[in-house]
């Protein structure tokens, strides 16, 4: 042990393990961290070379008796009905089955998913039932013919701690200077801070800011091979890792009346994030509320504390991208992820800067237990620190509101997790706050590149040190890139178009980006169409239908008394989306339908929404209901009116949502109608 372990095992007896023993039963098991490490906190704490080794070795043997692998399920079910009852280790799962009116269990490995189980452990447990958690697991055979289910749940013990003491945790941290506890967390996470820069220690400690801050907004895209979702998967029983996501899952299901994974877990990641799955745009417009505030309507009022984070994979060179006029560095984001979700993100962690996974960077020395940490950092997302950041951080004054927000609520969480117990020094403050500005700066740049005018203009975000001084934070990889400092805009229509700005070569570049055509500045002389759209047309999106007609209206009306459904009220999200890129629009108004106050109820709660999303891009939306309205009609201040015969809902419907057309509706086919467009 070196003097950092020996100060660590005589602070914190019983609650650290050696991080090189995880190495070593971790090759070859696909156990969580945190279940292995319990066990080694069981068998393994001592100093003694003799007793760690009879230690492992039990771990070794528990594994082999009570941890089932996927393929051997049919073997664990047999060794259940032959001894009676066997303990496993296992992630297990609660559903509830409306047709049979009852509960099942199922565990993962075991392969049944119809274990009978008492309602107490659901009951004292919400997590078993959204998303499930990783326990001991006491499985006993049932004798009973005229029963149908073989197996029952005898026991369930979750694994992690019974109890938390918080004072306990904090006067540890009080014997430790800033830079000792930094390589604690550090080494915590099984890693050898020795070997790495003070920047690249900061950025594994970003990582964990979503479990100490709720309702934090994180954000990294990075190459394959850098562990992003190692912290989500295995560091912490109170995170989850998931690859799609529907609004029923993620935040509220209305057939049980239940809140989503937001409301069972601190931290909802999404891997691969470049490939996840929006289901619905309901979603997508719900995460943004979620996003902004914590809360979100859907019939219910909603509040809930998880953080979300996305993380995944970036494939381009990051000097291309940075040098590009048309890409930038949210470019594998999902299409469902439009500026006002982006805007929401606290902090973008450069990725790329981590290095691959090497055991060359594994630590051979001790760390706290990944579980008793993990309840720590529990603990900690219940408090606030936002009040000492906002009453000891000054921001410059390109830092807008979202900006301030998002810097704050990082300097925050860098506190909890570095002076869980204490104040900083102003320079240790500084140094989180320099930190938590760039990323949000590396934000707003993509930001401001990817929108054709000036709302994200003020880039240059600063903050105020301890001497007084203003500092200018800039992204590393980004400063020297004129097409991102200053990207090129589109010119308006009639004027001169807008001078190229020379860009620096890239030489050899990697990975070639995809080319796509910039939006052309020219607008068409526009005359009154009267024209059909056929049966099974494509390439009719409402931009190629009447885009043109809509330019340059400040205020746009809807008549559409089939805006009730709800892929017509995605319908009508995607033709709003269609007027906030137009960029002058102020005003929306929408005349519609419905059959019920049952579905006005639920029509109504979702404009709402769809009101408050839009307000964020300074559009007012207002709709009423009519119970006389039968035309379908869109009407522009400019003196444009836009006749369908069947309103906004001119798509077929998908056969299903993994065909092309399902997402673009310029590749969708259409229904036939009648379009007219004239002048009033």
């Amino acid at each position: 042990m070196d003097a950092l372990d020996q100060k660590l095992n005589a602070a914190c007896p019983g609650r650290v393990v050696r991080k090189d023993l995880l190495h070593r039963i971790k090759k070859g098991t696909n156990v969580p961290s945190f279940v292995l490490e319990f066990l080694l906190a069981r068998y393994c704490a001592s100093d003694d070379p003799e007793e760690v080794e009879a230690g492992i070795q039990a771990v070794f043997d528990t594994l082999e008796d009570n941890f089932v692998r996927s393929d051997e399920g049919n073997r664990a079910q047999s060794l259940v009905q032959q001894k009676g009852k066997h303990k496993f280790i296992d992630k297990v799962h609660v559903s509830y089955k409306e047709s049979e009116k009852r509960h099942w269990a199922e565990m993962e490995n075991f392969g049944s998913r119809r274990i009978a189980i008492p309602e107490k452990f659901y009951r004292d447990n919400d997590r078993l039932l959204e998303g499930g958690i990783w326990a001991e697991v006491t499985v006993g055979h049932n004798d009973v013919d005229e029963d149908k289910y073989a197996f029952y749940i005898e026991d369930l013990r979750p694994i992690q701690l019974s109890r938390f003491d918080p004072k306990q945790f904090f006067d540890a941290r009080k014997t430790f200077s800033t830079s000792e506890w930094l390589d604690v967390l550090i080494r915590s996470m099984g890693l050898e801070p020795a070997k790495m820069t003070k920047r690249l220690k900061f950025h594994y400690l970003a990582r964990l800011l979503c479990f100490v801050e709720a309702n934090y907004n994180f954000v990294e895209l990075g190459p394959r091979g850098t562990g992003k979702s190692y912290a989500f998967s295995e560091f912490s029983p109170y995170s989850t890792l998931i690859s799609q996501a529907s609004t029923s899952t993620l935040f509220f299901n209305n057939a049980r009346h239940k809140v989503g994974l937001v409301g069972f877990w601190d931290t909802v990641a999404f891997d691969e994030v470049g490939r996840a799955r929006i289901k619905d745009q309901e979603t997508a417009d719900i995460m943004k509320s979620y996003m902004a505030s914590g809360r979100f309507s859907r019939g219910v009022e909603v509040v809930a504390n998880a953080s979300l984070a996305f993380v995944g994979n970036i494939d381009h060179s990051i000097e291309q991208v940075v040098n590009s006029e048309q890409f930038d560095l949210f470019l594998p984001l999902p299409k469902e992820f439009d500026l006002a979700i982006i805007d929401r993100f606290f902090t973008y962690m450069p990725g790329w800067e981590i290095p691959k996974n090497s055991s060359a960077y594994l630590t051979q020395s001790y760390g706290f237990i990944t579980d008793y940490l993990a309840e720590a950092f529990h603990h900690l997302a219940k408090q606030s620190r936002y009040d000492y950041v906002n009453g000891h951080v000054k921001l410059g004054s390109s830092v807008e509101g979202r900006d301030e927000m998002a810097i704050k609520r990082t300097v925050a969480g860098f506190l909890k997790l570095m002076h869980p117990a204490g104040d900083p020094t102003p320079e240790e403050l500084d140094e989180y706050v320099a930190y938590a500005v760039e990323g949000r700066r590396r934000v707003k740049e993509q930001l401001n590149k990817r929108k054709e005018d000036d709302e994200y203009a003020n880039i240059n975000l600063s903050y105020i040190n301890a001497a007084g001084e203003e500092i200018v934070v800039w992204c590393p990889e980004s400063k020297s890139a004129p097409a991102t400092q200053t990207p090129k805009r589109q010119s308006l229509p009639g004027s001169s178009k807008t001078k190229p700005v020379e860009r620096p070569a890239i030489e050899k570049p990697p990975t070639p980006l995809p080319q796509k055509s910039p939006p052309s500045a020219e607008v068409p002389s526009l005359t009154e169409q009267h024209f059909t759209i056929h049966y099974g047309d494509v390439g009719n999106s409402y931009g190629t239908l009447f885009g043109d007609y809509l330019r340059g209206a400040k205020s746009v009306s809807i008549e559409d008394a089939y805006i009730r459904l709800p892929h017509q009220i995605s319908n009508l999200i995607r033709f709003c989306e269609m007027l906030v890129l137009a960029g002058t629009v102020r005003q929306i108004d929408l005349v519609t339908a419905v059959d019920n106050q049952e579905q006005k109820a639920q029509v109504d709660s979702r404009l709402n929404e769809l009101s408050d999303s839009l307000r964020d891009h300074g559009i007012e939306f207002s709709h009423i209901f009519s119970e006389t309205i039968h035309d379908r009609e869109i009407k522009s201040d400019t003196g444009w009116i836009i006749k369908i015969g069947r309103g906004l809902d001119v798509y077929q419907p998908p056969e299903n949502w993994n065909t092309i057309g399902a997402n673009d509706m310029a590749l969708r086919p259409c229904l036939e109608t009648k379009v007219d467009i004239f002048r009033k």
